[in-house]
């Protein structure tokens, strides 16, 4: 199986790595830099539940 992680504009992985690290901070999960396996599920979603709600938050001020 092959992994398709390509990320289409390269200069914005760190910004995606500091917009990560700062949702799992927010939740109260510990990241580290690197590999991070042994997350629960709960967590893993609780910091992509964040991320995805600062982004719609971001969405709806810009249009307003």
């Amino acid at each position: 199986m092959s992994s398709n992680k390509k990320t289409l504009v390269p200069e914005a992985r760190e910004a995606l790595n500091r917009f990560k690290m700062e949702s799992a901070s927010e939740v109260g999960v510990n990241l580290k830099n690197g590999y991070n396996g042994d997350l629960t599920a709960k967590q893993a979603g609780s910091i992509g539940g964040q991320m995805v709600k600062k982004m719609i938050q971001s969405y709806e001020n810009g249009m307003k």
